[in-house]
């Protein structure tokens, strides 16, 4: 998306929220989870959320009557199929730098609020993260602790000369080695993962299932329902551009766009420079008519209608789409005024910068 037509988009849905249908933010059986780095490090902008727009979220949600559950919690839902809590919202935390443990907590702890805390294992005592005597009192006051690796690499690499039995034993050990330290470390044995870097391909989710994990969580945005797949939970980024007021209580009113994947089965782009995604939209309460596709770095991409198969759709960038991430971000507005709903599809290119 660029930067005017994210801007443009942003005002639009801040509108809707609040003039369209103020006290409807998170709808039933639907949940929102949200991804923090660092609180209160402007050195850090890309990842970084200033403590006062971190305390005006909380008051956000507390004045929304949110109910904000750890991931576990949310997960144990999705496993036996019951109703998420009505006005459902996650808080997540990836990394364990020190500036959570001494900025994002203590505000969290004043609103009542739990919080899931993944850790990339080997990085736990060094210069600008939390130490381990720090984590075992967070985790005894109740914070949730899950997986992210013990390296925090780029995992879809592969190493020249590496055969895809080797990657994925290399990958493998890395992940329980992260097990294995936090085990020993906190005394409890995490179900829980997050994809470095939110990477993911099919095979590194079945190493995830193999291991023992009972759900894991992406970097991509999107609204959680029971439909979603435990592997590939999406989650809002709370960081840089993303981390103001605005975005949150934008992020708050979206709903899920029911979308299921046809093709292609991975998000791993290799050659192709504008891959084609292929999907199919259930009918309900989204207006399909008026359909709306963005890329990173693209005004928009295209997206074309199946002439015989009702529901169906082709979409791909106009150009080619560049870096080492991209997505293609599905929205349309809702057939209610203040409404609208979203999807977004990574791609990720591995073994480039």
């Amino acid at each position: 998306m660029t930067r005017s037509r994210s801007s443009t988009f942003g005002v639009i849905l801040l509108l809707a929220v609040l003039l369209g249908n103020p006290g409807r933010a998170v709808a039933a059986d639907e949940a929102h989870i949200f991804i923090y780095h660092r609180f209160g490090e402007p050195r850090y902008p890309s990842t970084n959320v200033s403590l006062s727009v971190f305390a005006d979220q909380l008051q956000v949600l507390k004045a929304a009557g949110a109910n904000v559950v750890t991931l576990g919690t949310l997960l144990g839902h999705l496993r036996a199929g019951t109703p998420l809590p009505e006005r459902c919202v996650v808080i997540t935390v990836d990394d364990a730098f020190t500036s959570f443990g001494a900025g994002g907590l203590p505000l969290l702890r004043r609103f009542g609020y739990p919080v899931t805390l993944f850790i990339n294992s080997d990085s736990i005592g060094s210069a600008g993260y939390l130490t381990w005597d720090e984590i075992r009192r967070l985790a005894r006051a109740g914070v949730e602790i899950g997986n992210q690796s013990a390296s925090h690499d780029y995992l879809l690499d592969r190493r020249r000369g590496e055969s895809p039995a080797q990657w994925r034993e290399r990958v493998r050990r890395d992940l329980l080695r992260a097990q294995e330290t936090l085990s020993r470390e906190l005394g409890v044995t995490p179900t829980l993962f997050a994809y470095p870097y939110g990477e993911y391909d099919p095979e590194l989710v079945e190493i995830v299932r193999e291991i023992g994990f009972v759900g894991a969580v992406m970097q991509n945005s999107g609204v959680v329902d029971r439909s979603s797949d435990r592997f590939l939970l999406p989650r809002f980024p709370m960081g840089g551009p993303y981390a103001t007021m605005a975005g949150f209580r934008e992020k708050l009113a979206l709903r899920p766009l029911p979308v299921t994947v046809l093709a292609p089965s991975t998000p791993v782009r290799l050659e192709e420079s504008s891959p084609e995604l292929i999907i199919v939209i259930a009918e309900g309460d989204a207006d399909l008519s008026r359909l709306q596709c963005f890329v990173d770095g693209q005004p928009t991409c295209l997206v074309t209608r199946h002439p015989t198969r009702a529901g169906t759709y082709f979409v791909r960038a106009r150009e080619a789409i560049s870096g080492r991430r991209n997505k293609y971000v599905l929205t349309a507005p809702g057939r209610r005024k203040g409404e609208w709903f979203w999807f977004s599809q990574l791609w990720i290119r591995p073994n480039r910068p």
